[in-house]
Formats: C-alpha cells, sequence, structure tokens
C-alpha cells in the first residue's frame, strides 16, 4: 500500500462524511462536495493500486532484463538493433 492509497482512502471517508452530513443538514453544497470527495478518493486509490501493481511487476521485469543483457550482451546488442530497424522502417514515409 502506498501514499495515493492511503490519501485516497481517506478522501474518500471524509467525503462520505460529508455527503451524509449534507443529506441530514439539507445541505446540497456539501452533499455535492462531499461526492467530489469521494470520486477524488477512489481516482487517488485507483491510481495507487496501478502503481503497487506497475512496481512489483516492473521491478522483477527489470532485473530479469539486466540478467540477460549480463549474460548474453550480444544476443542483446542484436535484439536491440532488430527494434530499431522495425521502428525506423515503421517510422519511414512511405510515398
Amino acid at each position: 500500500m502506498n501514499e495515493d492509497t492511503i490519501t485516497g482512502t481517506g478522501k474518500d471517508v471524509v467525503g462520505k462524511l460529508k455527503e451524509t452530513a449534507g443529506d441530514i443538514t439539507n445541505d446540497s453544497a456539501l452533499k455535492g462536495e462531499g461526492l467530489l470527495d469521494q470520486f477524488s478518493g477512489k481516482a487517488e486509490k485507483a491510481v495507487g493500486a496501478a502503481k503497487d501493481l506497475i512496481g512489483s511487476d516492473l521491478g522483477s521485469s527489470l532485473d530479469r532484463l539486466k540478467q540477460f543483457v549480463r549474460e548474453k550482451p550480444f544476443a542483446s546488442a542484436a535484439a536491440v538493433g532488430v527494434v530499431g530497424i522495425a521502428l525506423l522502417n515503421s517510422l519511414r514515409r512511405r510515398d
């Protein structure tokens, strides 16, 4: 769990409290602010979850890639060259 997830959860809870307070006091502005806070909190929690997911998978993938490059430097260079040529060919203008 990262800071975005924690902050998002807090915003979501505060938003629910504001929405409830707005319902009780019949204050539509407070209720709307609460709904907005909930939306913002949910979005921030989603960003945090995505960061957690990408961070864990990305770290292990980079470690495997580094190991492959150390073990097979020529194969790595060849792969980079092939990808570079493919990229140049796809970006080249076709008349």
